[in-house]
């Protein structure tokens, strides 16, 4: 079966950089499974788990917002950041959550228009990895 290599790179390091089968990612306008020889494309990606099949295995990583651009032989994400499941601190994204669970809550009416997307991103970011750190198991 054919490969593709696929980079993953944030402003502070390159997170991956490996071979791999297939790649499912939530794109703005949805979902989109990129195998190889993929047309080209470019599009912005949300906050979501990005999927990897590799060696018949998956392999998650928390991505937080970016931009995926597929080439003829490679595809790279430019996130803004990346976690794999190792390097995510449960018990700091459990507390991250809360917080902004608790800004989006009971206060939600004391809440600035600035904050409350700022509230809500961190949210997002929490759960997605909450979600990445419990499938990567």
């Amino acid at each position: 079966m054919s490969t593709f290599l696929l980079e993953i790179v944030t402003p502070e390091r390159k997170v991956y950089a490996q071979d791999v089968d297939m790649i499912v990612v939530r794109g703005i306008e949805g979902e989109l499974g990129i195998l190889p020889n993929h047309i080209p494309l470019v599009t912005a990606l949300q906050i979501a788990p990005l999927v990897v099949k590799r060696n018949r295995q998956d392999e998650i990583i928390a991505l937080h917002g970016g931009f995926l651009e597929v080439r003829k032989d490679k595809v790279v994400i430019l996130a803004e950041s990346a976690e794999l499941p190792g390097d995510i601190d449960l018990e700091r994204a459990r507390a991250a959550k809360e917080r902004a669970e608790q800004r989006l809550g009971g206060r939600a009416s004391n809440i600035s228009p600035v904050d409350y997307p700022r509230a809500e991103l961190a949210l997002n970011r929490a759960l997605n990895r909450l979600d990445v750190k419990q499938r990567g198991k």
